[in-house]
């Protein structure tokens, strides 16, 4: 217990008691859910599993010390005064991120600035030179959070943005954040027990996001690297014990994902992305016009999309939307549709009552999450009402 610590782990509107549920089966301790965030306590090698396990964090942070601040030289004086140097080597390399939301700051780049100058003085006060800025791969990422007049200095231990999963290398023109893809699937209740279908799959983001998930997969596994990676005291036999020891909790998996796309540009970086995740014997992806199609297999099908909105797609979103409703109708009983959309107005076309509807933010964009459900046998109950 003695070597646990306080931790932060970011996250989108409306993820946070998805991230806090993951946080508890992964064992952390002292679970407290923030706005977009939530506070958690564990050890050294709990940071390391973090990163690699959470499905829903952007990142985690390690804070390091917390103050009242009013004002750039109150600021420059408490970073000054934070041994640095137990953190990061002279020759090393810095970034400095910033969230601000007070009066007292109004340009979150002179906070940056001001902070990276009182860590870099420090510095040459102390051996006479000092480390080098590097804004893409520091050795050392330090985010400063200023509430009002309050100020959390933590260490980013994840580097990158951890929806930055690494398989990804082809995109289609409105992709969805890993991240995002993965929070929609936790909070729709895909747990791997049934077939499961994206029938406007781009990229397969949501296909990748589905299998892993099914299949019990650290989210990260294919990461490149971590910011922890490049810190003083890193442990890379630690690291090494955490990454074996999740991906033995991998499972089979004995039904069936699939991807529809009619656009052939989309189907191919699909299976591309599917395969730099070494996920090709779980999902399979078929170029289809959904609205051309019925479903094909037995029993429960889960299934979870992201349309086009008509933000960055053109099309004729009423219809479209229209579209959408009479195929789940017309050709998949039996089935648990959620799908995602900022277009309010198309979303009143698609002629289907929603039983959940939960606000998310894809990007900027407000957006409803909702869920649909086709029961098995629905038209002849109708027909013979």
């Amino acid at each position: 217990m003695a070597n646990n610590f306080q931790m932060l782990a970011k996250t989108m509107h409306g993820f946070e008691g998805v991230l806090a549920d993951e946080l508890r089966k992964m064992g952390a301790i002292d679970v407290k859910e923030g706005k977009r965030s939530v506070l958690f306590k564990g050890d050294e090698g709990f940071m390391y599993k973090a990163n690699l396990g959470l499905r829903t964090a952007l990142k985690i942070l390690r804070p390091i010390a917390s103050f009242k601040v009013k004002n750039e030289e109150g600021l420059y004086r408490q970073v000054n005064n934070i041994s640095w140097e137990d953190y990061l080597g002279v020759n090393g390399t810095l970034a400095v991120d910033t969230t601000v939301y007070s009066d007292n700051f109004t340009h979150s780049k002179f906070v940056a600035l001001k902070t990276k100058d009182a860590v870099v003085d420090r510095y040459r006060d102390l051996f006479g030179k000092r480390p080098d800025v590097d804004v893409k791969h520091p050795d050392l990422r330090i985010h400063v959070h200023i509430n009002r007049d309050y100020c959390t200095i933590s260490l980013d231990s994840s580097g990158n943005s951890l929806h930055h999963r690494g398989y990804r290398s082809a995109t289609n023109i409105a992709p969805i954040n890993e991240v995002m893809a993965a929070g929609m699937l936790l909070l729709s209740g895909w747990d791997g027990k049934s077939d499961f279908m994206d029938p406007m799959c781009g990229s397969g983001t949501v296909l990748v996001e589905a299998a892993m998930i099914a299949c019990n997969i650290p989210p990260n596994i294919n990461r490149r690297e971590f910011g922890f990676e490049k810190w003083k005291d890193y442990d890379a036999d630690l690291f090494e014990t955490i990454f074996e020891s999740l991906l033995k909790k991998s499972r089979e998996f004995s039904y069936k994902i699939l991807g529809y796309d009619k656009a052939p540009s989309a189907v191919s970086k699909c299976r591309e992305n599917i395969k730099n995740a070494n996920l090709s014997e779980f999902i399979t992806v078929e170029q289809r016009d959904f609205f051309e199609t019925e479903k094909e297999t037995k029993g429960p099908l889960h299934m979870v999309f992201n349309p086009p909105y008509g933000e960055r797609l053109r099309l004729e979103a009423e219809a479209f939307y229209s579209s959408i409703g009479d195929t789940l109708k017309q050709g998949y009983p039996g089935t648990e549709a959620w799908f995602i959309s900022s277009n309010m107005e198309a979303l009143k076309h698609v002629g289907l009552r929603p039983s959940r509807k939960i606000t998310l933010y894809n990007g900027k964009l407000e957006s409803k999450f909702l869920k649909y459900e086709i029961y098995e046998g629905s038209k002849k109950n109708k027909n013979n009402q």
